[in-house]
């Protein structure tokens, strides 16, 4: 099925590592234009090098702190300057560190997770919403995580995704009269591919075991129907649908579960 996406003008946030690049891969695969964004320089790179190498029609970097004033805009004005518009947004930069809501005392920790996770979601909403109101029509993908229904260990970061829910659902409703579709991707637990998955400013470059450790997994697969974890490439053939002007063309304000399962919201 032509999904529509040849040519397409995609902005990918966190796209340098683990779903993010997933996604970069998919879109490339589609020959889709993509301005990668991220705050890490090298990997960013890297990851634009192999979505050229897949077939993706061109390739930009936009690097730098999406938390800091303007560099969501400046993200999706590389776009705009470059090709006169936006087709796609994808909300993926994100981050957590795992912990349990009474030990987790860190007010420095709960202020990144929120700044990552929730306020780099508005300001790239924001700034993507011009050029998509202008042109009429355009898509926003916004990662959450199953963790924003209550998950063990993930308090602070499940309430920070569960808030994305909500800003996506509430841009659905305030601009779908401009065109604009606006929906939700949950993952299950994605385990980097390998090394070459993530950069140095991934939460997992501090090695897999002291993010999710496979005894960890294991107790996650029991209650998972499928009974396999989730990978980069689920989620990106989700994110793929949901931005297809043809395949998702009426699919709006709606949230997917991408996790065999374990979930069923």
């Amino acid at each position: 099925m032509d999904l529509g996406l040849t040519g397409a003008r995609v902005v990918v946030t966190g796209g340098a590592s683990n779903i993010g690049r997933g996604i970069v891969h998919a879109f490339a695969a589609e020959g889709s234009r993509i301005v990668l964004a991220d705050i890490d320089g090298d990997q960013a790179e890297k990851v634009a090098q192999e979505a050229r190498a897949l077939g993706a029609a061109d390739v930009l970097t936009a690097v730098g702190d999406l938390t800091s004033e303007g560099e969501a805009d400046r993200a999706i004005a590389s776009a705009v300057d470059a090709w006169g518009g936006v087709d796609c947004l994808v909300n993926n930069a994100g981050w957590s560190t795992p912990g349990f809501i009474a030990k987790n005392t860190d007010r420095g920790n709960w202020q990144r997770t929120v700044e990552i996770n929730f306020y780099t979601a508005i300001a790239a909403t924001q700034a993507a919403l011009t050029p998509m109101r202008a042109q009429g029509e355009g898509s926003i993908v916004f990662i959450a995580s199953e963790a924003a229904f209550g998950q063990i260990r993930q308090g602070v970061y499940g309430a920070t995704k569960a808030a994305v829910v909500a800003l996506a659902r509430t841009t659905a409703r305030e601009h779908g009269r401009h065109g604009v579709r606006s929906n939700v991707v949950c993952p299950g637990l994605v385990v980097p591919d390998g090394p070459d998955a993530v950069g140095a400013s991934s939460l997992w470059s501090v090695g897999k075991d002291n993010v999710f450790n496979d005894d960890q997994a294991a107790y996650l697969l029991k209650d998972t129907p499928l009974g396999r974890l989730t990978t980069a490439a689920d989620v990106a053939s989700s994110v793929l649908f949901l931005a297809s002007p043809t395949a998702a063309r009426q699919v709006t304000g709606q949230l997917f579960s991408v996790s065999g399962g374990y979930t069923m919201p």
